[in-house]
């Protein structure tokens, strides 16, 4: 990517719709704008422009246009956006009548927001937050990813590597000019900020991991013994026909996935193929990629027939002993007195039962993912990694025997934390990054 170029690229999704937005960052903005017969508009005010195509003077629409000069914009360029007709061909000859001024190219994905940051617009990790906040499905989502996006978990990791840097000022100061009798104690106070540092950054990653799960969704495996109706629950939950339900034992073989919207809770729904021993090899293999995944779930519901509760429970064995709600399905043909009592009863064909158990299922999802207003939660596998990382370091710098190795360790340690939110060493994370953005973003 060439940061001098000047970039375009449709801001909404494709297809038909009322208002489309095409988005132009860099320093041909006024070029384009030109080129497009649009009169440059007062700064950030929405104005009425009529595009034109330059070589024959077609009319392309008559819409809106915005202008953010630089550095009070998006990305600290000139940035430009068209608002247009929303039809697939008015957005065919606005990006065909870009595409033909000298200058300008299509944007790869996440080129506007990579341009943000490295033109110091936000910090890595609140670029990373936009990202989620586009991608969010549910409420908690959406306000976690507002709460990155804001800079939160950036500001907490760089108070942090500031506290490194200052300890490591004094230390190096200790160690280059020692004819300067400085404080005998200054590397004991070091040492205990390091020590202080990695408990409190510690103490932090110990949180269940649930900014990852909420990111991606709680995993919800519904296992148990065949045809006691865990595609039917899966219908149930989702309001519409998404397994195929029979009444012939082993229909499902493979997993399958739906993500639902509890209360505000993101949930990744699979449902699995019935648990028993068989000698078909594709329904051997469907029962043993059941069992792995009742082993990674993050909660399990375990489905059985009311009648049989017991003895099909005993027979799951631990399948059902661990992070597992137990549902006890039929329960409209007959009474069932004898249910164990953690279990709920429900009607997957009539509906019964189903209010309390997508209570118990809120209930659960707000337990394992909310994680209070104190502190941001880690959202991504490479923050936890920095992280991790920045703790090893300060681990080994509480216990180095020479000054030189403690400086090195916290040297390690500021450098990884600042990775985070971008400070150091972020070139090869950046392809990385942005190629999850959509195109206009």
């Amino acid at each position: 990517m060439d940061s001098t170029d000047t970039i375009f690229a449709p801001a909404t999704a494709a297809g038909r719709a009322g208002v489309a937005v095409v988005r132009l960052s860099g320093p041909g903005v006024r070029t384009a704008m030109r080129a497009l017969g649009i009169v440059e508009p007062p700064p950030r005010r929405l104005r009425r422009a009529v595009f034109h195509v330059k070589s024959t003077g077609e009319i392309i629409d008559d819409g809106l246009v915005a202008f953010f000069p630089a550095p009070r914009s998006y990305t600290g360029e000139d940035i430009a956006e068209f608002h247009v007709h929303g039809g697939r061909a008015v957005m065919a000859a606005m990006l065909e009548a870009l595409s033909r001024v000298p200058g300008l190219r299509l944007a790869e994905p996440g080129e506007f927001t990579r341009r943000a940051f490295l033109n110091g617009k936000l910090d890595l990790a609140a670029a990373e937050g936009i990202a989620d906040l586009v991608a969010a499905e549910t409420a908690a989502q959406r306000r976690q990813a507002l709460r990155q996006l804001g800079g939160e978990l950036g500001r907490l990791t760089e108070s942090w590597r500031d506290r490194l840097i200052r300890s490591l000022a004094r230390l190096e100061a200790a160690i280059d000019f020692p004819e300067e009798d400085l404080p005998a104690e200054l590397e004991r106070t070091v040492r205990a900020e390091a020590a202080a540092l990695a408990d409190e950054i510690g103490r932090h990653l110990a949180d269940a991991h649930r900014g990852e799960i909420l990111r991606e969704g709680l995993s919800v495996a519904i296992v148990g013994p065949p045809n006691v109706g865990k595609s039917s629950l899966l219908n149930a939950l989702a309001r519409r026909e998404a397994a195929i339900v029979s009444a012939t034992a082993g229909t499902t073989r493979d997993i399958i996935e739906l993500h639902l919207d509890l209360g505000g809770w993101p949930l990744v729904l699979a449902d699995t193929a019935g648990i028993r021993a068989t000698d078909d090899p594709v329904e051997a293999e469907g029962v043993r990629r059941a069992k792995t995944r009742a082993k990674t779930a993050d909660l399990k519901l375990v489905v059985v027939e009311a009648g049989a509760a017991e003895a099909q429970l005993a027979e799951l064995g631990a399948i059902a002993e661990k992070d597992a709600v137990i549902v006890a399905n039929k329960s409209d043909l007959g009474d069932f007195s004898k249910l164990p009592s953690e279990a709920i009863a429900i009607s997957a064909t009539t509906g019964a039962g189903l209010a309390s158990l997508i209570e118990r299922l809120q209930q659960e999802a707000e337990k394992r993912l909310a994680g209070g207003a104190a502190a941001p939660l880690v959202t991504r596998a490479r923050h936890r990694a920095a992280l991790e990382e920045a703790v090893s370091a300060l681990r080994r710098a509480e216990g180095a025997q020479e000054a030189e190795l403690v400086a090195e360790d916290l040297r390690l340690a500021a450098r990884a934390l600042g990775r985070v939110a971008g400070r150091v060493d972020v070139e090869d994370l950046l392809d990385i990054i942005f190629r999850e953005f959509c195109i206009g973003k």
